[in-house]
């Protein structure tokens, strides 16, 4: 937790999709503190011609490297979204060739009784995982 999911365009190919999981984990890592193996995380690839990511006036470039990372997570602080946008795009632009650009991110904010890691338990709720710091 968090949760991530991936919306590209399909073509990239499986060393391309690598890094950009691997890079996004390590921005999770960075920018809220959570565990290595707290990785969850599921690519959708879509067809050209079933998508269209626009700009809402901002007059922002976009090309066929194009996402959308919606994530979904417990409450995070402003400081610790907005550091993830910038370490984020920073990172896919530096390791994945990825524009700024073309990185649009949504969060989606829930409780603790809305996970269940497995085995039917809610795991934040009966104490197997602890509460992170106040956000």
């Amino acid at each position: 937790m968090p949760l991530i999911r991936f919306d590209l365009l399909e073509g990239r190919s499986e060393t391309e999709l690598a890094a950009i999981l691997d890079t996004a984990h390590q921005a999770v890592l960075d920018a809220f503190h959570v565990p290595p193996r707290d990785r969850y995380q599921i690519v959708y690839e879509h067809r050209k011609s079933r998508v269209r990511i626009e700009d809402t006036g901002l007059g922002i470039p976009r090309t066929d490297d194009v996402m959308i990372l919606s994530i979904t997570t417990r409450p995070r602080s402003v400081e610790e979204k907005t550091a993830f946008f910038r370490i984020l795009t920073e990172a896919l632009s530096e390791k994945c060739g990825i524009a700024p650009s073309d990185v649009m991110v949504n969060y989606v904010e829930n409780t603790d009784a809305d996970w269940s890691f497995g085995n039917g338990e809610a795991q934040f709720l009966n104490g197997k995982l602890g509460t992170p710091k106040e956000s």
